[in-house]
């Protein structure tokens, strides 16, 4: 199994960037596609972006196409989302997901996941 543990989360204005990370415990990292999910106040949790397991394919919703980029090193077992021009539709608890060893980035977007963190609160303020 995998323990996953985010970071990074904060209170930020209109227009800035954060960066979130996601640190995970366990030998399978390197062998899960992973990503990364919002649930904004009052809402479902919501798919963001995958990244596969080692060959950089990349899946992001319309939302945060251009904004935000997904990246992981798997030698340092660690998941990152990089958020750029955050606006106040941004705000939420963002959570890192990990899927099933073996499986794709796809099977992540469509909520097959293992592994959920424990979730980091990101505000935008306007």
């Amino acid at each position: 199994q995998v323990q996953l543990v985010e970071s990074g989360g904060g209170l930020v204005q209109a227009g800035d960037s954060l960066s979130l990370s996601c640190a995970a415990s366990g030998r399978t990292f390197s062998n899960r596609a992973m990503g990364w999910f919002r649930q904004a106040p009052g809402k479902e949790r919501e798919f963001l972006a995958a990244i596969s397991r080692n060959d950089g394919t990349t899946i992001y919703t319309d939302g945060v196409k251009g904004r935000f980029t997904i990246s992981r090193d798997n030698a340092k077992n660690r998941l990152y989302l990089q958020m750029n021009n955050l606006n106040v539709d941004d705000t939420g608890v963002y959570y890192c997901a990990a899927g099933r060893e073996f499986g794709l980035a796809v099977h992540i977007k469509n909520q097959f996941v293992a592994t959920w963190g424990q979730g980091t609160q990101v505000t935008v303020s306007s």
